[in-house]
C-alpha cells in the first residue's frame, strides 16, 4: 500500500476522475494546475486532486475510489495524507461538492463543516443534469476544515 504523487499522464486516470466529476471540460479546469495523488494497493484504488486556491486554503477538487472499494478507507487515507503532507504550508482545507447524502457525511466524518454556497453552481457549469441518489444536485456546497 502507498500514496504517490501523480505528475504526468494525469489524464490515464480519467475514469476514476470521472466518478467524482462526471464532465471531462470541468476536470480539464483543474487537472494540469493541481496536484494529483493516488493510492494503490495491489493497483489504483482512490485518487485525490488538490489546488493552492491561495490565502492558505488548500481545495481538494477531485477524490474518487473504484466503486467496488468504496467504504474501505481509501479516500478518507487520502485526506489524511494531505493534511499531514501540508499542514505547514496551508491552514484550511476545503472541499466543494454537491448537497448529497452520500458525500456530505463522509466529508463531516473527516472533520470538515459547512462554510459557504455557490447558488446554481451544477445548473450553470455542467451541460446536463447531475443526480447522486435521486437528487438533482444544484448548489456547490463548501466544507472547510483547519488543517
Amino acid at each position: 500500500m502507498r500514496i504517490a504523487e501523480v505528475t504526468e499522464n494525469k489524464k490515464d486516470y480519467l475514469d476514476l476522475l470521472l466518478l467524482a466529476d462526471e464532465q471531462e471540460d470541468m476536470i480539464d479546469r483543474y487537472l494540469d494546475k493541481g496536484k494529483m495523488y493516488i493510492f494503490d494497493d495491489d493497483g489504483v484504488k482512490s485518487e485525490c486532486v488538490i489546488t493552492d486556491e491561495g490565502d492558505g486554503i488548500l481545495e481538494i477538487r477531485n477524490i474518487a475510489t473504484l466503486p467496488e472499494c468504496q467504504g474501505e478507507g481509501y479516500a478518507k487515507a487520502l485526506i489524511d495524507f494531505i493534511i499531514q503532507e501540508y499542514k505547514e504550508q496551508y491552514t484550511i482545507l476545503q472541499v466543494g461538492t454537491g448537497d448529497s447524502p452520500l458525500t456530505i457525511p463522509f466529508y463531516e466524518k473527516c472533520g470538515f463543516v459547512r462554510s459557504y454556497i455557490v447558488p446554481n453552481f451544477f445548473i450553470e457549469n455542467y451541460n446536463h443534469p447531475i443526480y447522486e441518489c435521486g437528487i438533482q444536485l444544484v448548489d456547490m456546497v463548501y466544507l472547510q476544515r483547519p488543517f
